[in-house]
């Protein structure tokens, strides 16, 4: 075993077990996605990641991205039904190892979009509950080449790490609590990224700015990303408090 590939074990190891110390009455599932899908860049041989789940209307929605970039991405992806991530959604197959060079015929809009972004090869894998398929786990890089077997078993791993976190969330869980939970985590993003349209204004700076000021604010005051982010909504806490 290398010294590398070692290490990363280790690391993927330390998250898993930090994932499940996180499971416990009250976390934040928007930020513990987000923490999921940073930690998907840092383990795995990547240079962005993001979760998607349905709404109630089957339609996708964003709840965690790495990177802006990423998330302006799955955003089309979510807006067209088109990309890795939908299919992987669709099918409950994984999507591994999609030369975006050869893909102009399967994905002919969010192809071209993710070439001009800088991603070269995608990946997605199925978040399941169950025999169902709730959500999947994106995963883009911005090299060539095939995404080494134990990376996917990883990958998997983490994907399935987050559909426990959902099960854990609601543990007398039936369809429609659980379409409530995806319901509630959707609609945080949607008012974080509110949030954080504000907070980039007031305070000068960009988008992941933003968003790094609010998840800090609300780790370091115990308070749940979106809580937050409904105040700096309502004007109730100026982003000068950060």
């Amino acid at each position: 075993m290398t010294e590398a590939h070692s290490s990363r074990e280790v690391l993927l190891t330390r998250t898993l077990v930090k994932l499940a110390d996180t499971l416990v009455e009250g976390f934040d599932i928007v930020d513990l996605f987000t923490f999921l899908a940073d930690r998907c860049v840092e383990i795995l041989d990547v240079a962005a990641a993001g979760l998607m789940l349905p709404r109630t209307n089957g339609e996708l929605g964003i709840v965690a991205s790495s990177s802006e970039a990423m998330h302006i991405l799955e955003a089309f992806e979510a807006q067209s039904n088109e990309g890795p991530c939908p299919d992987c959604y669709r099918t409950g197959q994984p999507v591994v190892n999609l030369d975006l060079a050869t893909a102009h015929g399967r994905w002919p809009r969010f192809t071209p979009r993710a070439l001009v972004a800088g991603f070269r090869s995608v990946h997605a894998l199925p978040m399941r509950l169950r025999n169902d398929t709730i959500g999947a786990l994106n995963l883009f890089r911005t090299h060539e080449g095939r995404m080494s077997e134990s990376d996917v078993n990883a990958a998997q791993s983490l994907a399935d790490v987050a559909s426990i976190a959902i099960l854990q969330y609601r543990t007398d869980i039936d369809l429609r609590a659980l379409n409530d939970q995806l319901s509630y985590a959707l609609n945080s993003r949607i008012v974080i990224e509110q949030a954080k349209g504000i907070v980039g204004e007031r305070s000068g700076t960009d988008m992941a700015q933003a968003f790094t000021l609010l998840r800090s604010y609300a780790r370091n005051n115990g308070r749940r990303l979106a809580d937050v982010a409904r105040q700096v909504i309502d004007g109730t806490l100026r982003p000068e408090s950060f």
